[in-house]
């Protein structure tokens, strides 16, 4: 196995060579060069220490080092010293990238459109549902609409992107994405599609972003992190909304607004505002539909709808998608009588443009050569959230051409529409006023999206599950997520008759319900109709793990020695049954003692549930960064909220279960504002309040980098979060130490006796750290009867939940980056001896630092970024991250008891390059991990199998970065969708 490790790294930084000699190679393979004008490593590195002293310590001794091998960068590349016992150290980091100034590097993007030829003659068409959170119930279905030669997109909710990876559906051929509502549900996964489609090619690709006026908010707030050439294609439509806005004239919206008008589809939008009608009722409403039968539409109530206040968040909208009818078959007999020739002119007429006989005075028009024209399909996507949106829905005028119902005057003039999505909660749709609007559209399929609790049985993300189930088989300790979560497991749940009760749309109007990857089909015409030939099977775990112990067969024997090692089964004396080589427990694993703060610790104390363990973006196996804290009966606390948090939360807990984990949340503290660590936030917020909303309680705590605040005053204007805001400078030793220090006094007045308002350091490190002469920028003022009383509730919360301290220190990566140290309380057990809390720390994403090291002295666990194997220390430098290494370096000089390895780059789809020989006390986290802080002495010994499940794995990972050289002599094109040339970091690093 070294020797595999080894020849990796060795073909790792040799593919490196060559790729950055041909730039062209480069974008073929999606590899990006470094940031910084860094020399390339050369061959030999991959087999040299790289011992922090060693790499940057020594100049004259060491011709890698930073000092004398890379003085041209000396612009961009700093050294700082490190801690340790062993003297000064240096350690090499990216200065401009960790100010926010490496963009500057580069000539600024202009994100290309794309722009097709459009071909409506031999045209293949689709809807097809896309079921992102069809199984965790989390956020809204997503629908695309699929042509030859474009792609729509119909809403964007969290983990849209990841669940295009899994189903290699290619982001680069997305035109068009439609919101029909702009909130946390429909377009959570906006800002990472986004980010991820500027990355696309040297010159990056933006797609046109279509919205209700409400969208103009959440540009606004995408602004404090994402380019403004991201969004410039971002378009909203309707009224506008506003705390004194009132709805305009009824009819001046009433009408369809088009927005795509081409040769292949003419996309139009209704909007939908809420009706605060008093006395509405769904009988009234049922009364209107039996006088359908003599009135094509019951008449809208003007008092009800004008001068209403429209607040964000309150327009839906109906998209009609109208696909261009089909000319009837050419008669070249007709064409012939009437006196034409073969020509040009039958292409013409093909075109249905009217040409002049060849042989006769008369004008030849396309309805005397042509057969009947085949009217074109018409799609209705319909998402209706709330009573009062249907009320507006049952009313509108402007759909009546496409009902077929009607009057037989009307219906002779009527649009026949084939198929209808409901977007629209099952709460709305099983109303007998819901389905009585329904049948207005006669013979059209209908395809229910709403959630249903059966959907839960078959996973989006299924090789995910698959690995969680494989993963759950090997060790359930640590990992208890069963992979596929069945409805036996759901009826044991206190809620499951409420699901239950929302049940299936009965099939009265062609209903059926929605599946994952479910097509209706529009062209050619001979397939019009319902195509379930792409819909996922039922997968079960006893057909999983099958499939694993056949091919693994020592897997068996690993499951049960893990059982014996949890039941404290010390017999087969640490070598396993089959395969002593990979199974191997190394003497260092009963060298170390119990730490004094897990002496008689219980399981109902602490747990890490490693949420998303990825970086950069999410992948089929790993998502972005979140760790749940789990205090059990004294609450949570969320460390990081990259996107699709939420459903991960739902996959490990359960749909009920992970609402209650949403409410007993007390606190989220975000390291800094990259993408791929907040962008969930804003759905747990919103979940939250939800939750809540009948029941008194406090806003939750938000603790985060500065600019994370402007996002969320930003995002508040559209959806309100409940929450408050804590700067992480104002968590910091220093300030904690300066509230703590007038507490006692006076603060009625929101402002201490005597404290003036500070200009509180705003560079990357607070004042008096050693590390602060690199920044020198001016403060900002900073009103401490602003964070005061935060801070005083912050600390109640902390007691709540019994901790002893939040403290969050800079770490080095981009500005305002941040670590953090979670300390427990001490405690006394039955003979009222005093025992120390634990103390948990998590670095961000950062460099090793000499702030970092001082923060984990003593920690009981060190959750480290890895986002590099040792050979790309490098990449690792350009990028402000750390190498494996590196980060098992740190812990071992701040003397952590354990290290949990997190933050992957993607380019490892399932298990990290690692050199065992320095894992004696770090585990690698995979999704949906949960350490108990009483397993924490285990944690080391699950390393070696691990290794065996993932074995397989390892083989093809090293023969794709063999083929990679041939791919590059052969000149290949990668598909986007490979899962092992996937990782190239896009913006969202």
């Amino acid at each position: 196995m070294h020797e595999i490790t080894s020849l990796r790294l060795f073909f790792s930084t040799a593919n490196h060579h060559l790729l950055s000699a041909s730039p062209s190679l480069s974008r073929l393979f999606r590899l990006r060069p470094p940031k910084t004008s860094l020399k390339p490593p050369p061959l030999f590195a991959a087999f040299s220490s790289y011992s922090l002293k060693q790499r940057y310590g020594n100049s004259k001794n060491n011709p890698n080092s930073l000092s004398s091998g890379r003085r041209h960068s000396s612009s961009k590349i700093e050294k700082m010293e490190g801690g340790g016992n062993s003297g000064k150290e240096h350690i090499g980091f990216n200065k401009r990238r960790a100010e926010g100034k490496d963009g500057s590097d580069k000539p600024k993007k202009n994100l290309q459109r794309k722009v097709r030829k459009l071909d409506p003659a031999n045209t293949i068409s689709y809807v097809q549902i896309l079921g992102t959170g069809m199984d965790t119930q989390d956020t809204s279905p997503s629908v695309l609409l699929f042509f030859d030669k474009q792609r729509f997109i119909f809403n964007a909710g969290e983990g849209l992107q990841r669940f295009c990876t899994e189903h290699k559906i290619k982001l680069s051929k997305i035109d068009h994405i439609f919101l029909s509502r702009v909130c946390s549900e429909t377009a959570g996964g906006l800002p990472g599609l986004l980010l991820t489609l500027a990355g696309i090619g040297e010159e990056g690709l933006s797609v046109n972003v279509w919205g209700p006026s409400d969208l103009k908010y959440l540009v606004e707030a995408m602004k404090s992190f994402i380019p403004n050439a991201a969004m410039v294609h971002t378009k909203s439509f309707g009224p506008l909304p506003g705390d004194n806005a009132t709805i305009p004239a009824p009819e001046k919206f009433d009408n369809p607004i088009v927005h795509i008008d081409n040769e292949v589809v003419k996309i139009s939008s209704v909007l939908l505002r809420p009706r605060h009608s008093k006395g509405s009722s769904e009988v009234n409403a049922l009364t209107a539909c039996v006088q359908e039968r003599t009135k094509v539409f019951s008449e809208p109530s003007i008092s009800s709808r004008a001068e209403l206040s429209l607040k964000p968040g309150d327009l839906s909208v109906v998209y009609v998608c109208e696909l261009p009818e089909i000319k009837g078959k050419f008669d070249p007999k007709k064409a012939a009588d009437l006196g034409l020739n073969p020509g040009p002119k039958y292409r013409e007429l093909q075109h249905g443009n009217p040409v002049k006989s060849d042989t006769q005075d008369i004008m030849i028009h396309p309805s005397d050569v042509l057969g009947p024209s085949i009217p074109g399909p018409i799609v209705f996507l319909v998402d209706c959230p709330t009573m009062s949106h249907l009320e507006e829905l049952f009313a509108l005028e402007s759909l009546a051409p496409y009902y077929s119902n009607i009057s037989s005057s009307a219906s002779e003039n009527c649009k026949l529409v084939n198929c209808v999505i409901h977007l629209s909660p099952s709460t709305i749709t099983n109303t007998a006023m819901y389905q009585q609007w329904m049948s207005r559209f006669g013979g059209a399929q209908h395809i229910m999206a709403g959630h249903e609790l059966k959907n839960i049985e078959i996973p989006i993300l299924r090789s995910s599950a698959r690995a969680s189930t494989r993963l759950n088989y090997l060790c359930p300790q640590l990992f208890p997520a069963p992979g596929f979560w069945s409805l036996e497991q759901m009826k044991k749940l206190p809620s499951a008759s409420e699901f239950a009760s929302k049940g299936s749309l009965p099939q009265v109007f062609g209903g059926i319900s929605a599946e994952n990857l479910l097509k209706f089909h529009l062209r050619p015409y001979a397939q019009l109709g319902l195509d379930k030939s792409c819909t996922p099977n039922m997968m079960s775990s006893p057909e999983i793990i099958n499939d694993l112990i056949s091919g693994i067969p020592e897997i068996e024997d690993a499951s049960q020695r893990i059982t014996q090692l949890w039941h404290g089964n010390r017999e087969t004396n640490g070598t396993s049954v089959r395969d002593t080589e990979l199974m191997y427990e190394e003497p260092w694993l009963h060298e170390h003692g119990l730490p004094s703060c897990l002496e008689g610790i219980t399981r109902d104390d602490m747990e890490i549930v490693l949420l998303g363990t990825g970086s950069s973006q999410p992948s089929k196996y790993r998502n972005v960064s979140s760790i749940f804290i789990n205090l059990f009966s004294k609450g949570s606390i969320l460390l990081d909220c990259g996107e699709g948090t939420l459903g991960q939360l739902k996959r490990r807990f359960g749909i009920e279960g992970a609402d209650e984990a949403v409410r007993g949340l007390r606190c989220i503290w975000i390291s800094h504002i990259h993408a791929d660590h907040h962008t969930g936030l804003a759905r747990i917020l919103a979940l939250r309040r939800e939750l809540l909303k009948d029941v008194p309680h406090e806003p939750l705590i938000v603790v985060g980098p500065r600019q994370l605040k402007r996002y969320l005053d930003a995002y508040q204007r559209l959806e309100d979060l409940d929450m408050q805001f804590l700067d992480c400078r104002n968590t910091t030793e220093s300030s904690l130490k300066a509230f703590e220090s007038h507490e006692d006094n006076d603060v009625e007045s929101g402002k201490a006796p005597g404290l003036k308002d500070q200009r509180t350091d705003s560079s990357l490190f607070v004042k008096g750290d050693r590390m602060q002469s690199y920044w020198k920028r001016p403060g900002s003022p900073v009103d401490s009867s602003v964070f005061f009383p935060i801070l005083k509730n912050l600390k109640g919360v902390l007691n709540e939940a019994g901790l002893e301290a939040l403290i969050s220190f800079p770490v080095i990566h981009c500005p305002q980056a941040y670590g953090v140290v979670l300390k427990a309380a001490d405690r006394t057990n039955s003979a009222g001896k005093r025992i120390p809390g634990w103390k948990i720390v998590y670095s961000g994403d950062t460099r090793p630092c000499p702030d970092l090291i001082e923060a984990s002295r003593g920690a009981t666990v060190l959750i480290h970024e890895a986002t590099f194997e040792d050979a790309m220390v490098d990449e690792a430098i350009a990028r402000n991250h750390s190498t494996t290494k590196e980060a098992v370096e740190v812990g071992d000089r701040a003397g952590a008891y354990r290290i949990i390895l997190t933050h992957f780059s993607q380019r490892y789809p399932k298990i990290p390059v690692f050199d065992e020989s320095h894992m004696h006390k770090t585990c690698i986290a995979f999704d949906m991990m949960s350490i108990n802080a009483a397993d924490l002495p285990m944690l080391p010994r699950v390393l070696p199998y691990l290794k065996l499940l993932f074995r397989d794995d390892l083989a093809v990972d090293e023969s794709f970065d063999a083929n990679i050289t041939t791919a590059i002599r052969d000149e290949l094109i990668v598909d986007e969708s490979d899962d092992a040339a996937a990782d190239v970091t896009t913006v969202l690093a």
